[in-house]
């Protein structure tokens, strides 16, 4: 079995602000969420998800559907409480997107810039004082952070 990523404490924690957000505590949910946090941290692909979350495909469903409805963002939000606004730093990290990546048929922007690297995404994290994150912004790779920075 996997290692978990959160224990009861924070478990409860997110559990309560998961539940604002409107997102059901259906008797997987925990696993649900474990199962993202473990691929986010392993960069697995959805299908390498191991069994033990759950079926991959419900897990990329949920995870999919909460992002297009802002709820990751407004969890985001929730958990990035109280920061200490005494410094605020800001970077920038590019990532590489994949080919097949921009040309797909959505009315939405996909912040997806051209480079001579290719196709690109930059995203801007700000954090306070103690290094937590308390914003970020996806751009694509061609915009400076200077001019992403306002925004944060």
């Amino acid at each position: 079995m996997p290692r978990m990523m959160l224990n009861d404490e924070y478990w409860s924690k997110l559990e309560k602000i998961l539940l604002q957000e409107s997102i059901y505590n259906k008797r997987n949910l925990r696993m649900t969420v474990e199962g993202l946090l473990y691929r986010m941290r392993v960069g697995c692909p959805w299908r390498d998800l191991p069994r033990v979350f759950g079926c991959w495909n419900s897990i990329y469903k949920r995870f999919n559907a909460w992002s297009l409805s802002r709820k990751w963002l407004n969890v985001f939000k929730a958990l990035a409480v109280d920061p200490d606004w005494e410094w605020r730093f800001m970077d920038g990290s590019y990532v590489k997107a994949h080919q097949h990546s921009a040309g797909a048929a959505s009315q939405e922007s996909q912040a997806i810039g051209k480079s001579r690297a290719g196709n690109t995404t930059k995203i801007h994290l700000a954090v306070d004082g103690y290094g937590l994150p308390v914003e970020f912004g996806i751009t694509g790779g061609e915009v400076n952070d200077c001019c992403a920075a306002p925004d944060l």
